[in-house]
């Protein structure tokens, strides 16, 4: 089920409220069971064969949490439970995700002739990361001990179990311990419906408007030098609107809970650096990246050679993370580049004089727009041959041909450029605070507040006709 479709609009989501609400009032076990069952119900609905591994994932990572959490292990079997329990998740993955890249591989190197065609468990990217973070943070007696119900709702929680964002407990776990007695709040709910329009205005408007436009560079045939620069452009701000519709759709949904998600998404086209770039997009797999394999690698703690190769080693396998092809491999290690250029120009490059600010800082976010759209390229292409063809064509203006097509594609792209350069995000928009739990307090009873809400209704009126029958995230199965 996907949250731009009219079943769960118009059937799922509502059931789900209402049932939560009434039960609320009975206590927190049955809001909580209430809410577990209906993830596993959404979860069901398009990938019903996988909800036993999820369950047995599950139960597999709370029992090693809890032996980690209320055991009294010592050292060396602290350390293995916790091996046995990453390296559980991590086989799980690796099965799913990227047994048959391997068997491909193998064919490739060896001529083997093995084959495996492996169904891919939607989400299971985001719920083995979820619970690595659990399992890890337990060993560092970072958790506390919670109650089975409340820990598979954590994992299972629908708004994020099919495209993130990668939930932390400390975030997640006590709002949902405080749900008995929680009653409907009128503001979240008008809020998350507000969220929720942008969000699916993003995606049946924005994201699935450009879609077409992105076969100019990854069609049938080689393109020329404007045809690659035009898709890559398409591709570049499709995959924006859609990553960011889905954000929002999915705070807004959990908002309607009363229940505040972490961001996911914050406007990364204004980045001015690679480093600030993966500041703003998918903000929960960086910091997951960052505190769980760059850190434990040894970060910047022993030397700049080091720090680079750390650096390089956790794109990289980031990358992966993404898809099992090498052109996802290519593409984080890419970024790995620029992120090891980003910190090498920050140690050893020039000041730049005061009056010469504001022209470097215009430069430095050209250079980074430019520099994320050209990786892109290995992240949509189907195959490394693919995009080098897109590459190179993209490297030469002698085969230009900008006819009417073209002209109109320019044209549609700037106006998408200036919506993700120059319009505030939606967080800004409804002063969205995760920390403080906080939402819609800027906006209060201002003049402004009805044409908000009449411009709110119309978005959302646009994003339901938007709906097409098949219109998946491009996130949903990572």
């Amino acid at each position: 089920m996907l949250f731009n479709s009219y079943s769960f609009i118009f059937v799922f989501l509502p059931i789900a409220l209402a049932g939560y609400f009434l039960l609320a009032r009975i206590g927190n076990f049955a809001a909580v069971i209430w809410l577990t069952l209906a993830s596993l119900a959404f979860y069901a609905s398009s990938n019903w064969q996988f909800v036993s591994l999820l369950l047995g994932s599950i139960a597999f990572n709370c029992f090693i949490g809890l032996a980690l959490i209320t055991s009294k292990l010592g050292p060396r079997a602290r350390r293995a439970a916790l091996t046995i329990g990453v390296s559980g998740d991590l086989l799980v993955l690796g099965f799913f995700k990227y047994a048959g890249f391997f068997a491909a591989n193998l064919n490739a190197v060896f001529s083997t002739g093995l084959t495996l065609n492996i169904l891919l468990p939607v989400g299971i990217s985001f719920y083995t990361f979820t619970q690595i973070a659990f399992l890890v943070d337990a060993y560092r007696k970072n958790v506390a001990s919670y109650a089975l119900p409340h820990y598979a709702l954590f994992v299972t929680y629908f708004p994020h179990l099919i495209a993130g964002p990668i939930l932390h407990h400390k975030d997640m776990i006590p709002q949902f311990e405080n749900a008995a007695g929680k009653r409907a709040n009128p503001h979240l709910i008008l809020c998350g419906l507000i969220f929720f329009a942008i969000g699916l205005f993003k995606k049946t408007c924005l994201a699935d408007g450009v879609q077409p436009l992105v076969a100019l560079a990854f069609g049938p045939t080689a393109p020329s030098f404007d045809q690659a620069w035009l898709g890559a452009l398409a591709y570049t701000f499709q995959l924006y609107f859609d990553f960011s519709g889905y954000s929002d759709m999915a705070v807004g949904i959990s908002l309607m809970f009363g229940i505040f998600l972490p961001l996911n998404f914050n406007s990364p086209y204004k980045a001015s650096s690679i480093i600030e770039f993966w500041r703003r997009w998918h903000m929960t797999l960086s910091q997951f990246l960052r505190a769980y394999l760059y850190i434990p690698l040894g970060g910047n703690r022993h030397g700049r050679v080091l720090r680079y190769a750390n650096l390089m080693v956790t794109m990289a396998l980031g990358g992966l993370w993404h898809g099992a092809a090498w052109t996802f491999v290519a593409w984080g290690a890419l970024h790995g580049v620029y992120l090891c250029i980003n910190h090498a120009w920050n140690n050893y490059g020039p000041s730049i004089p005061p009056r010469f600010a504001q022209a470097a800082n215009l430069a430095a976010f050209i250079l980074t727009f430019f520099s994320v759209v050209v990786a892109w390229v290995l992240f949509r292409a189907d195959s490394m041959a693919s995009a080098l063809t897109i590459l190179s064509a993209l490297a030469n203006p002698a085969r230009i041909v900008f006819g009417q097509l073209e002209l109109m594609a320019a044209a549609f792209i700037s106006i998408y450029a200036a919506i993700a350069w120059f319009a505030p995000n939606t967080q800004a928009i409804l002063g969205y605070d995760h920390n403080t739990r906080t939402v819609g307090e800027k906006f209060g009873w201002s003049r402004m507040r009805p044409a908000f809400l009449y411009a709110s209704a119309a978005l959302l009126a646009f994003g339901i006709l938007g709906i097409q029958q098949h219109s998946e995230f491009i996130y949903f199965r990572f």
